[in-house]
Formats: structure tokens, sequence, C-alpha cells
């Protein structure tokens, strides 16, 4: 009863967000707007286009996290939700203009949009607050079979208000010991841990009310894909390969066909500015082409604007970017990565069908053979397209481990949706605005050997 109370709440606080964010759009549209539409509406009309905006809030709040209170920090909540207004407050715009016939002033929007930042800001303030002074930290256990050091990310992360660590094991000492890390605990982590021994202690936390984050192991992520049928009278689960329904395969390469173009047109000048740029720093191609992998390993060439010195890789050796510190990156180059436009020459390889807008990220043969090696099935990403975009890119950093990658990738894989596919996307915009987004691997790694941890660092 005592959670049901607390998740209530939780939901009215979360309600009142949004109720603030809307006000100043309803006033906005009530004193600049509504009475100067080709064709005013009725009272129920002006209402619409105020739950509208309530909506696309709510949407994109969801999106960017910015109603994520527990697990964010009150810096992240703000940007989240500065984003996603933003965002509403745009489209908006846009249908205010159809309605109109004609281009809306503004100003009016610009100081509904002030109003709306300083009023969510406000509310991510005291909404964490309040949070933390009525949830106390949840006394939390950490048990590890390949992966160890999560209290040291719970700390990093600023996660401590929410997760008091009072124990960590490794699998066979708390095995050994008949789970006595249980007793008492509120919360567990499991990281890496094998069927076997994670289904013992799943039951025994089940049982006693202990609520579980698990880190799953490759096979966890493939069994996520399974579909729940039955069979001899029996329950059974279907894992297969990658196979999309035909309906959801057409409707995503019309999508990246229209997208792109569209995009190719409205970026044209920027692509132009940025190749005169780079053939002004030293002289060389603005572009260059690069061997990549994508479905099934098939091969193409992706296409980028040059980032780095023409003979950056003159000693045939494969590297990973290390960011900043990174000599062969030409200044121009710093620039177009930070802004992430040296990727927009790869829309001409999303309308040539080599590509898509959301798959996982294509790899040169060369790294994906070394990360192979110690990782055999980081293949499984080849089961899709290539993209632009992916579920590793908005959850994960360049820098984040091979293996991480490609767990990520692999949960993408596993339940393809058009629906996924559009959250994949807005969800890149807010990863625009991030900066460890890019930061670079170790200084000198070339092979997934150092690429590919044993232990949280």
């Amino acid at each position: 009863m005592d959670n049901l109370r607390r998740s209530t709440m939780l939901r009215i606080v979360k309600l009142m967000n949004v109720v603030l964010v809307t006000i100043p759009f309803g006033v906005c549209w009530y004193m600049a707007y509504a009475e100067n539409l080709a064709q005013p509406f009725f009272q129920k009309g002006n209402w619409v286009v105020i739950a509208l905006f309530a909506i696309l809030y709510i949407t994109y709040g969801r999106v960017y996290e910015g109603f994520r209170i527990s697990l964010s920090r009150i810096s992240e909540l703000i940007g989240s939700q500065i984003l996603a207004i933003l965002i509403s407050d745009g489209l908006i715009y846009i249908v205010t203009w159809l309605l109109m016939k004609s281009l809306p002033p503004i100003l009016p929007l610009v100081a509904t949009l002030v109003a709306q930042v300083v009023l969510a800001s406000m509310w991510c303030v005291t909404a964490h607050r309040w949070y933390f002074l009525t949830h106390k930290p949840k006394k939390t256990a950490v048990i590890y079979d390949m992966l160890e050091g999560l209290e040291q990310l719970i700390s990093q992360y600023g996660l401590e208000t929410k997760f008091q660590v009072m124990a960590t094991a490794g699998i066979e000492q708390a095995l050994n010991e008949n789970l006595k890390i249980l007793d008492g605990v509120d919360v567990v982590f499991l990281c890496g841990i094998h069927s076997h021994e994670r289904n013992i202690i799943l039951k025994q936390c089940v049982a006693r009310n202990i609520q579980v984050y698990l880190i799953p192991r490759i096979g966890d992520v493939l069994m996520s894909s399974a579909k729940r049928m039955h069979m001899f009278h029996l329950p059974m689960l279907r894992v297969k390969r990658y196979a999309p329904n035909p309906e959801y395969l057409f409707v995503k390469r019309a999508f990246d066909i229209i997208v792109s173009g569209l995009a190719l047109i409205v970026f044209s000048p920027v692509m132009l500015v940025v190749g005169i740029m780079i053939k002004m720093t030293d002289g060389g191609p603005a572009f260059y082409k690069q061997c990549r992998l994508t479905k099934d390993g098939e091969r193409f060439d992706v296409l980028k604007f040059r980032s780095m010195r023409v003979d950056a890789e003159k000693d045939g050796v494969a590297r990973l970017s290390t960011g900043e510190n990174d000599d062969r990156i030409t200044p121009i180059g710093r620039f177009i990565r930070k802004c992430r436009l040296d990727e927009l020459p790869q829309l001409i390889n999303i309308f040539k069908g080599e590509m898509t807008i959301v798959g996982p990220r294509p790899e040169r043969p060369e790294i994906a053979a070394q990360y192979e090696q110690e990782l055999p099935e980081f293949a499984l990403r080849l089961q899709a397209k290539a993209g632009l975009t992916g579920y590793a890119q908005v959850y994960g950093k360049y820098n984040t481990t091979p293996y991480d990658k490609l767990q990520m990738d692999l949960m993408y894989i596993a339940n393809p949706s058009f629906a996924e596919d559009l959250k994949i996307m807005f969800a890149t915009v807010k990863i625009l605005f991030v900066p460890d987004s890019t930061e670079g691997v170790a200084q000198g790694q070339t092979t997934a050997t150092k690429a590919t941890p044993e232990k949280v660092k």
C-alpha cells in the first residue's frame, strides 16, 4: 500500500510539470494566435491545440527522459525538458503557421519559451529535492561474475542518494553463504551472471519482494526476442534470426528515401560550406571513403567529410580515434566532429540503400575481425542493415566497450519496430548536446583485446 501511495504521488508530481509547462503555452495561444487564424476555432478547437502541445511535450519528455526524477541529475532533467519544450514549441509553431496561412509572430512564442524553461527548471530542482527527501536510499547489494565495480559506477553517476550499497560479492561467495547477502536489502544488482546461478537468485528476490536490476549476457539479450507460444500442450519460447515482417521493411525503406532526400536538400548549403573549409585547410579532398560492413557481412564504402590528416593511417594500421587527444584530427575536423557534421555525407549512402537511418553502426572489416577474435558473437550485429544512428549511439558513447555495444545493438535487433526507430531518431538529437558521447578510446588502442574489458572500470 505504501508503494502504491508513493507511485501515485510521483505521478501527480510529474503531472504538475506538464501543467506548469502547458499553462504558458495556453496563455500565449489565446493572447497571440487564437483570434488570428484563417478560420478561428470555437472553444473546443483551441483546447485541442493546447492538448496537442501537452501530448507532444509528454512524448518528447519521455523520449529524452525528462521525467526520470529518481535516476537523473538535476542538470540532466533540466536539459532534457528544455529540449522537449523546444521541439514541442517548434512543432506547434509550424501547426500555427498552417492554421494562420501566414507566418505567425515569433516573439510571443519566444516569451512563452522563456517562461516554460524557468518553470520547468524550478520544477526539476523542487521535484528532485522532494523525491530524495521522501524516498530514502534503497539498501542495495551487488552480486557479480564477469563484471565487478558497479558500486563505483553508482558513485560516479551520483546515484548514492538512490542506492545505498550495503554489500558486494562474487557469485560463488554469495551462493556459498546461502545468499545471506540478500538479507535486509531492497535492491539487488546482478552483473553478468550465468543463467543457472542468476535464476536461483531471481527466484529468491521475487519471493522476498526484492527489486532486481540485471546486466544481461549476450544469451539473455537474444532470448529477449523470443516469441511466446504453445506446442504439445507445453509453454515454449521461439528464438530465430532477425527477420522483420515485409511491411516494416517497406515502411522503413520508404522513410529512409524520403528523409534522406529531404535532408540532402536542406543541408546541401551546409555541406558545401564544410567541403570548402576542409579543402582550404590542407588542400586535401573534402570527402573520404572507407570500407564498412553492413547486413550479412556485405561491404560498402561509407562516405564522410574528412576530419583527419590525409596520411592519418599511412602505416596501414586501422586505429580507433582517441578523441580530443588524437593529433591526426585537423582543426576543422574537431569542429565538424563536435557538431556531427562529418556524418552528413552518409545521407547519400542511405538514399542509395547501402545504409538505413536507424541500425547498428557499420564497422570496418579490420576492426570487426579484431573484435571477433575475442568476441565471436560480434558478427551477430550484421543481422540488420547498418545505420546512421542506433541504440548503442543513443545509450552508449564512442568509447563504450565492444561487448556493451554488441548487447545494445542486439537489443534493437531483437524487437524491430518503426516506433522504436522513431524513438531512437528523436533521442539522437539529445546526444548532439552531450560532450562525452564523442569521447575517444584509450591512447594507441587498435584491437578488441584492449577494448573489451572484463571489469567495469
